[in-house]
């Protein structure tokens, strides 16, 4: 059951890690050091796209769930719902492509939104 609860909390742990990659320079506006730890965050998250690479977190937690006695991720709210969001059906280089450009983009507005709005306030 301990080993089951840590693999769902890791769960939710890579999914907070992808969101602060994808959107953490928001953070920025309030906490101008989260800077120092998002780029390097977004940096990785684009790379594991960009060579499609599977994410360390993700060994650990099916670790944890053979461990646990899981075969899969199947019932449970955590994995119902979570789960298709970190580890979309058809996941491609194409489409990992695609979500390294999204990371990327996603990034560079919200930077250049910052530096702008930095700016304005000088």
């Amino acid at each position: 059951m301990l080993l089951r609860f840590a693999a769902d909390a890791l769960l939710v742990l890579h999914l907070a890690f992808i969101l602060f990659a994808l959107c953490g320079a928001v953070l920025a506006l309030r906490w101008p050091s989260v800077v120092r730890v998002h780029l390097p965050a977004a940096v990785w998250a684009i790379g594991i796209e960009l060579t499609g690479a599977i994410c360390p977190l993700t060994y650990l937690e099916n670790a944890l769930r053979v461990r646990a006695g899981q075969q899969g991720y199947a019932d449970g709210f955590i994995e119902h719902y979570l789960l298709p969001l970190i580890y979309p059906a058809g996941l491609t280089p194409a489409v990992q492509y695609v979500l390294a450009g999204v990371v990327l983009g996603v990034n560079l507005l919200l930077y250049a939104w910052l530096w702008r709005r930095r700016g304005a306030r000088r």
